[in-house]
């Protein structure tokens, strides 16, 4: 199979959707993959990396696109990338269909195949594909926390570990998935004093377990959330619902039980984000304030450090991406895991969650 990798174009987005070493097992097995012109600057990883893989670099994402059967990106694909997909390509990215209406219009109006990194599931159950991401962006969300806690970014002006005699940075994390063990192992090892909510009981044991105790944990109900975030001065959004819209567990009414200054990091704002005030901010410019609470909504937060990113994330994706270019679209018909990925066939939503977010 003829395999695409564009240079992602999303804001401050410098990830890459292959790395050379990625190439190099595609190439081994026969396929051919066309890499865009400077795509992995990104990681450090130049054009003449990519041919030493066994790649050919192309001069444009047009041809890319135009040349390729199967398209691997990062991000979800922006308008003017979605408009050159066709019927008989396959897109394996992430997607985050939920809460972008438009984006998935226009990839049904394609006919093209796209399997969404974020909806693969193991034989466990798990999300493969979006662990490894989490687990960077659960980690970056407590130094994002840290910075706009800064006075000189509008926050509170805490030191998140404190110093003798002085208390440390209450910090709440709002789910005990992977983007909140993550989240709190960072916050712990600062020295915050951290509390995680959830709604599983038996989750919430596993964590008293991992953290020796080192954290609180409370059981999220609407009592729970409101106390916790009232005495905080970081809250950590990091709530999951796989291919569906993240609940709202913060409403804009309770901002005002929260500290003047404090700060919000809504790590599920690719899912539409669960506290009702956000919106999607980027890079470039991270935060705004709504009624004195600082809010941190950057939708491709594991883009910040893209070498890591990058490599984390081709370790997982790399299996499923070769079934893909081996076998096609009948990978998903014989891999109950990728047909879980699977969210666009036919010019249709064929992923139920996806689907009824979408209504």
């Amino acid at each position: 199979m003829r395999v695409g990798v564009p240079k992602e174009i999303k804001n401050h987005e410098y990830r890459v959707g292959l790395t050379p070493g990625a190439v190099r097992e595609y190439v081994a097995r026969g396929h051919e993959v066309l890499v865009e012109t400077g795509a992995g600057a990104g990681i450090a990883a130049d054009d003449a990396a990519y041919v030493a893989a066994g790649a050919t670099i192309v001069p444009t994402a047009e041809e890319v696109f135009a040349s390729a059967q199967m398209i691997v990106k990062v991000k979800e694909p922006q308008p003017n990338e979605w408009v050159q997909l066709r019927e008989d390509q396959i897109l394996f990215t992430y997607l985050h269909l939920a809460p972008d209406p438009e984006q998935a219009k226009g990839l049904m109006a394609s006919g093209v195949t796209a399997v969404a990194y974020e909806t693969v599931t193991d034989r466990s159950g798990g999300l493969p594909l979006l662990a490894p991401m989490s687990e960077v962006a659960g980690r970056l969300s407590i130094e994002a926390a840290g910075s706009a806690l800064k006075a000189y970014n509008g926050g509170r002006g805490v030191l998140l570990g404190g110093v003798p005699g002085v208390a440390p940075a209450r910090i709440v994390v709002l789910g005990g998935g992977v983007v909140g063990t993550h989240a709190a192992r960072m916050a712990v090892g600062l020295g915050a004093e951290v509390t995680i909510v959830d709604r599983s009981i038996p989750r919430l044991r596993q964590l008293d377990e991992l953290f020796h105790g080192r954290v609180r944990t409370r059981v999220s109900t609407l009592e729970s959330i409101e106390q916790e975030i009232g005495e905080a001065d970081a809250v950590i959004g990091a709530v999951l619902i796989p291919g569906a819209s993240a609940p709202k567990l913060v409403t804009r009414d309770m901002l005002r039980h929260m500290k003047q200054r404090s700060v919000l990091v809504d790590v599920a704002i690719d899912q539409g984000g669960c506290f009702e005030t956000s919106h999607a901010t980027t890079h470039a410019d991270p935060t705004y304030e709504v009624d004195g609470v600082i809010h941190y909504c950057v939708a491709n937060m594991p883009g910040a450090v893209p070498l890591t990113s990058s490599h984390a994330l081709n370790n997982a994706t790399l299996p499923y991406g070769l079934a893909l270019a081996n076998k096609g679209v009948a990978a998903c018909d014989e891999d109950p895991g990728l047909m879980a990925g699977l969210n666009v066939r036919a010019g249709k939503i064929v992923n139920e969650a996806v689907a009824r977010s979408l209504g």
